[in-house]
């Protein structure tokens, strides 16, 4: 009986570890990340994965989580942002699938042209290391700033070297930058963002990124030590062959393909 029992107990431990390795929890921000993984859910149940979707309201919580083991995966950053963090915290991660490589815009509710922006004109622009040099990047590329040579998506408001119309930024929380797009000339924008508060139309930036931006594709991150986990590559794999999860994609970017581009498919 004692060897029965211990052949059930190993059973019943075996049939336990397995169900813990076909379990993720995937964290996500509000919009088209989580969207686009909520579409996958149900598919991935049916191949018998199953997958918990947990929401947090900013850019730091997801990776705090992961680095707990509170989540599996997360999907919100791109790697440069990754890497950032990774050096500020003392994260170990890896990216283990590409994503949405969301092309980011610059907005205006006052005026518009870029030529129309005043002398002195305000300018709303994310506050983190990463995304603040992105939008400054395309920033330049409107011809309204210059920065410092080869300080590239690191750069920050202190490398502008040439700001001809003077304008004047404000750093703002990356999500909440669509809240306060209507009190600046211009802003950064995050067309999922936008989509998401309904507040003015995605579409109606002055001037976007592209392909070029692919550095800066949302993609899916774990731990370094978890990045050939079954269970892990297995939602990665179905998500990104999924119509499901393509169409969810092209609706929450406002059915417009100057929005988005899939990562991993260019």
């Amino acid at each position: 009986m004692t060897f029965l029992r211990l052949i059930a107990a190993a059973a019943l431990t075996l049939g336990a570890m397995a169900a813990r390795a076909e379990s993720l929890k995937v964290g996500v921000v509000p919009g088209a990340y989580a969207d686009a993984v909520n579409a996958a859910v149900s598919e991935a149940k049916a191949q018998g994965l199953d997958v918990k979707v947990i929401e947090f309201s900013d850019w730091t919580t997801p990776n705090v989580a992961l680095d707990a083991g509170d989540i599996d995966v997360n999907f919100f950053q791109h790697r440069p942002f990754m890497e950032n963090a990774e050096k500020a915290k003392g994260y170990d991660f890896e990216v283990v699938g590409l994503g949405i490589l969301q092309n980011l815009g610059i907005y205006s509710l006052r005026h518009k042209s870029l030529d129309a922006v005043p002398v002195g004109g305000t300018v709303a622009i994310a506050n983190d290391p990463v995304n603040q040099g992105r939008g400054l990047l395309l920033l330049q590329k409107a011809g309204l700033i210059k920065l410092k040579t080869d300080v590239g998506f690191l750069g920050t408001v202190d490398d502008i070297v040439e700001n001809p119309k003077k304008l004047k930024f404000t750093e703002v929380e990356g999500p909440q930058l669509v809240r306060v797009t209507g009190d600046v000339d211009l802003a950064q924008g995050y067309p999922h963002f936008i989509v998401a508060a309904g507040t003015f139309d995605p579409t109606s930036g002055l001037i976007y990124s592209g392909i070029e931006d692919k550095l800066f594709a949302v993609s899916f991150v774990t731990k370094a030590a978890r990045k050939d986990d079954p269970a892990i590559r297995k939602f990665v794999a179905l998500f990104q062959a999924s119509d499901a999860v393509k169409k969810r994609i092209h609706r929450s970017f406002a059915d417009s393909d100057k929005l988005y581009v899939l990562a991993w498919l260019n």
